[in-house]
């Protein structure tokens, strides 16, 4: 057999094994965290688009929730804005949040879009604010002092958290074309107008939990949650996320990761995958496989 032929049986045998896993999605509400390596690498970037439109081809309804951390870090330096994180979020002050919003709402979410439509896709661009789909307040989070392990509240500026979702301008434009794929920056409004920076890991959760999402997939740079030897965590059950906070297993970023991840699910989301998105097709790999990829959250 040549190597053209046994390629090709080899792609019709994977299509074939992934036929239970297609069945098992069709028709279901699938939101993904898009950001870290996948977005600035053009190879995974194209990629990603081209996974997100076979996804839609297949009866499956992607969301995608986007951040952008590393692209406001640039763009803030170029300003001489001075930015700082604490409990693995970016402190916000008005300055900041100006470039937030800019960066967010703009370049990175409509190069996305191009993505996915220059894929074949349909996509549309949104952000929070857009027909009040996330409603913020100013998020309260508290961390300890490693010296005196005394609880203290972290200022943030304008980080918000979601409050509310409301899903009547996503679900109107789905009604008004099924094939249409929604791309969602996570810029918040107050119920005083104000814009808010909301974790684009915590965003992605509260639309997840709000759709009744089958899956919310959150693609970051590492394999999964990592356990103290350094080794993946192939899945975790939402009891034991608050431990692995507290000891430390978790930490930083993947803090936020792993608490959106019990909320979700939590709040009627069937599962949340934390997986890497430096691995090609990982949101393939994950949905259509039989062990999937990355830390599974129930």
């Amino acid at each position: 057999m040549t190597d053209t032929a046994s390629q090709a049986q080899f792609t019709a045998k994977t299509l074939s094994e992934a036929l239970p896993y297609i069945q098992r999605y069709a028709g279901q509400t699938i939101v993904v965290k898009y950001g870290g390596h996948a977005m600035v690498d053009p190879s995974l970037s194209a990629g990603f688009a081209r996974d997100v439109v076979l996804l839609k081809a297949l009866g499956i309804h992607p969301v995608v929730v986007h951040g952008g951390g590393p692209q406001i870090g640039n763009l803030l330096e170029k300003l001489g804005i001075t930015s700082e994180f604490k409990g693995g979020l970016r402190v916000t002050d008005e300055a900041t949040m100006e470039v937030v919003e800019m960066v967010l709402s703009g370049p990175i979410n409509k190069s996305i879009v191009r993505a996915i439509n220059q894929a074949g896709g349909k996509a549309v661009g949104l952000s929070g604010s857009d027909g009040n789909l996330i409603r913020a307040e100013k998020a309260t989070k508290t961390s300890k002092d490693p010296d005196s392990h005394i609880e203290q509240v972290l200022d943030l500026g304008f980080v918000g958290e979601p409050s509310a979702v409301d899903t009547t301008v996503l679900l109107a434009m789905l009604r008004a074309d099924a094939n249409l794929i929604p791309v969602v920056a996570p810029v918040g409004v107050g119920a005083d107008g104000a814009r808010y920076n909301i974790n684009a890991d915590t965003a992605a959760g509260a639309l997840a939990a709000a759709l009744g999402a089958s899956r919310l997939l959150l693609l970051t740079d590492v394999a999964g949650v990592l356990d103290k030897d350094k080794k993946l965590m192939r899945e975790i059950p939402v009891a034991d996320i608050p431990g692995l906070i507290a000891d430390g297993t978790a930490a930083g970023g993947m803090i936020p990761k792993l608490e959106t991840a019990a909320h979700s699910v939590n709040h009627g989301v069937g599962a949340a995958v934390i997986l890497d998105g430096r691995a090609p097709h990982a949101l393939l790999l994950e949905l259509f496989t039989e062990h999937g990829a990355g830390t599974l959250v129930s």
